[in-house]
């Protein structure tokens, strides 16, 4: 079991996010808690979206107000604890970290390999107005995690391959994949220039390059050599925010930017949270879920 905190700032961007997985059917609403309406699922994403917003109206100082959360049970965890035991212990979860009383939104993937679940909310409480202390969450969620192996006799899978981090010839789902890291790499806030951008893109092997009037995303090995058929950007539903049309135009006549050594640190940090989060899964690349916040709309 892995449970992951999203750093996540932008309500609208973490539930839009869900909810385009819903209309591409490839999630589904799963569950909902303390919401004013029995079944709020049954409204607009806009209507669930004006829950959280109507809480987090009441506080103006609070920057970061939305609480994303990702829950990502192996196939063993999901055969010993049963669609009931996930289903209370998300609810569980959120008591745990103190959101018990919170509205929020569940929502099943089963778009990649594994099912997973993520649960949208606020930190801004809906009682006081206050934002809901956030402290030790990481330790938090351990001791949950921990809670659950012994409740429902969970072991940690042995003899785990380690997961390869980078793209390969033989990487499956390859588009829908490049996706989910062009995704993370847009949450991260460090990563404030193109130079940072690539360099990143770089330790997953993968490249963007200029092809006529447009760009073409390639999978490379080690020394940056092609190894799969390209990718038009065009394609895709979720891009890299330095190539998103005119901003792409006017990014490359804009001479590289001196990075200072702070920037270049917190790029370094937060890459090396993503990555270390990926090392515990196998199989490929899936980087869907360490994120930080973007200020634009979720198209992914």
């Amino acid at each position: 079991m892995v449970i992951v905190i999203h750093q996540s700032g932008n309500t609208q961007n973490a539930l839009f996010y869900n909810e385009k997985k819903v209309e591409q059917k490839k999630a589904h609403f799963y569950k909902s808690g303390n919401t004013p309406t029995i079944n709020p699922f049954a409204g607009t994403k806009h209507d669930r979206l004006n829950i959280l917003k109507e809480i987090e109206d009441r506080n103006t100082r609070v920057k970061k107000k939305g609480l994303h959360i990702s829950v990502n049970p192996t196939v063993t965890d999901l055969v010993k604890m049963g669609d009931k035991g996930i289903r209370t212990e998300i609810g569980n979860l959120m008591e745990h970290m103190g959101y018990g009383n919170q509205p929020y939104f569940v929502y099943k993937h089963s778009d990649l390999d594994r099912t997973h679940f993520h649960i949208v909310s606020t930190r801004i409480d809906c009682q006081t107005g206050k934002k809901i202390k956030d402290n030790y969450e990481k330790e938090k969620t351990q001791r949950f995690i921990k809670s659950l192996e012994q409740k429902y006799d969970l072991t940690k899978e042995q003899n785990q391959a380690r997961s390869n981090l980078k793209f390969s010839a033989g990487s499956r789902n390859l588009k829908q994949n490049l996706e989910s890291l062009f995704y993370q790499l847009n949450q991260i806030e460090s990563i404030s220039t193109k130079q940072l951008y690539d360099k990143s893109l770089e330790l997953f092997n993968v490249e963007v390059r200029r092809s006529g009037r447009g760009y073409v995303v390639f999978v490379t090995d080690e020394i940056g050599n092609p190894i799969r058929y390209p990718i038009r950007l065009s394609e895709f539903q979720e891009r890299p925010k330095f190539y998103l049309a005119k901003s792409a135009e006017q990014e490359i006549q804009v001479p590289i930017q001196m990075i200072d050594k702070f920037q270049m640190a917190q790029w370094a940090r937060d890459l090396s949270r993503l990555v270390e989060w990926n090392s515990r899964h196998q199989n490929e690349p899936v980087v869907k879920y360490k994120v930080k916040n973007k200020d634009r709309g979720i198209t992914r």
